[in-house]
C-alpha cells in the first residue's frame, strides 16, 4: 500500500486549530512518498501572477543540517528535525523569463493567448514599478507557501516551526546562494515528527486586534 493512503488526514480547519511551533523533533525520518506529497502542496500555494518566485531547498544531509543549524544560532530543531525547508526568493523573477509559467498555463488552459500576451507586458512593468520594493513582494509569496507548508505538514501527521532567528548571508551559504546578492532568505521551517507536544498559549480577544472597517472600530463577533 502506498505509505500516504495510509496517513489520516485532517481537514484544513482542524490543522489550523491543532498546529502549535514544535522545538523538539524526533529523528524519525519522514518517507520519500510522504515528503513528495509535502512539496506538492506547497507549492500549490498562489503566487503574484503565477510567477512562482521562491526557491525552496530541502536540507536533509546530516552535515547541512548541522551548518544550517549554526546559521540560525544554534537552534536544536534544525538538527533533530529530518529535514528543513529553507524558503528563499528572487525579486527579480518577474523581470526575468517567464516562458515556462506562460506555457505552462496555455496547457493546462487555465490562460489564452491574449491574457499570456498581457502578461508579457503587465508582469515586468508591475514588478519594476515595485523598485525597492522587490524584495517584500517576493519574501510574501514565499511565506504564503511555508504556510501551506506548516498546514499540509501538520494535516498529514507532521509538526513544524516558523524559524525567523538565522544570519541570512550564513544560510545563504548553506544553500549554496553566496553568490547572488539578490536572492532574500524569507524562513527556515523544521519539518517532522514531534517528540513533544505544545499547548496552545492562546488568542487574545478579538477586540484587541481585530476592526471593522477602520482602527479604533473593534471587531466583537
Amino acid at each position: 500500500m502506498n505509505p500516504i493512503t495510509q496517513v489520516q488526514s485532517l481537514d484544513v480547519p482542524s490543522a489550523i486549530a491543532q498546529r502549535r511551533s514544535i522545538k523538539s523533533f524526533k529523528s524519525d525520518p519522514i518517507s520519500k512518498e510522504l515528503l513528495h506529497q509535502l512539496v506538492e502542496l506547497t507549492v500549490a500555494a498562489p503566487s503574484s501572477y503565477n510567477i512562482q518566485d521562491w526557491r525552496i531547498v530541502l536540507v536533509q544531509d546530516e552535515a547541512q543540517r548541522a551548518a544550517l543549524c549554526a546559521a540560525s544560532w544554534n537552534q536544536q530543531q534544525i538538527i533533530q528535525a529530518p529535514v528543513s525547508f529553507v524558503f528563499a526568493c528572487d525579486p527579480y523573477a518577474g523581470e526575468k523569463d517567464l516562458t515556462p509559467v506562460f506555457e505552462q498555463g496555455l496547457q493546462t488552459g487555465a490562460w489564452n493567448e491574449g491574457t499570456v500576451n498581457y502578461f508579457k507586458t503587465a508582469i515586468p512593468q508591475f514588478h519594476g514599478a515595485l523598485g525597492d520594493k522587490r524584495r517584500e513582494y517576493a519574501i510574501k509569496d514565499a511565506m504564503i507557501a511555508a504556510t501551506h507548508l506548516v498546514l499540509a505538514a501538520e494535516s498529514l501527521g507532521l509538526s513544524t516551526c516558523f524559524m525567523n532567528g538565522w544570519i541570512e548571508d550564513k544560510v545563504k551559504e548553506v544553500i549554496g546562494a553566496a553568490n547572488e546578492p539578490d536572492l532574500a532568505i524569507a524562513v527556515v521551517v523544521p519539518v517532522g515528527y514531534a517528540a513533544e507536544p505544545r499547548l496552545n498559549p492562546g488568542r487574545l480577544p478579538f477586540s484587541h486586534n481585530v476592526f471593522i472597517d477602520k482602527l479604533g472600530n473593534p471587531y466583537q463577533g
